[in-house]
């Protein structure tokens, strides 16, 4: 795919299982403890996490948790989402997110800048988050469809309802 693409009248994010990609542009350092580990800080700048959706009610219910505000925090991105702001959602419907994570690993500038973030159940990933240059966008030659975020969640994905982040 080539850019994004707006979603059509009636467009739905799919209920099926698979794997996502969430751009998240940070304004502000955030400091972050997670687990025993020191505390960090990510940078202010543009991440990526890859995520899998394969529980009840698949991509739509996981994106739409995602993009809600006042989340509880369940998980290591549910920080990241909460003091950013979502920009882009990318998805595969019966996707990998280690090979999706793979894939935007290999994009020139991408980088972990933390280890472990995200990919605490995983063997194969250095971490499933990745820092990026400010113009990096998931619908630039990433295989799956990509939408801006604020335009998923106007299409009223939410579980329940998204608030637009």
């Amino acid at each position: 795919m080539d850019k994004l693409t707006p979603p059509a009248a009636g467009f739905a994010l799919p209920a099926a299982g698979g794997a996502y990609a969430l751009t998240v542009d940070l304004s502000a350092a955030l400091p972050l403890r997670l687990g025993r580990r020191p505390p960090v800080v990510l940078p202010a700048g543009r991440y990526v996490y890859c995520g899998s959706a394969y529980g009840p009610g698949g991509l739509r219910a996981r994106v739409g948790r995602h993009l809600r505000r006042g989340k509880p925090v369940r998980w290591h991105v549910d920080r990241l989402t909460a003091a950013g702001r979502v920009v882009e959602v990318l998805v595969r419907p019966d996707g990998d997110e280690c090979g999706l994570f793979a894939a935007l690993a290999a994009c020139p500038g991408a980088v972990v800048p933390l280890p472990g973030f995200g990919s605490s159940d995983c063997r194969r990933c250095p971490a499933h988050l990745l820092r990026l240059p400010p113009d990096f966008s998931v619908g630039n030659g990433t295989a799956g469809q990509a939408y801006m975020a604020g335009e998923v969640a106007a299409a009223g994905h939410r579980e329940g309802n998204i608030a637009a982040s």
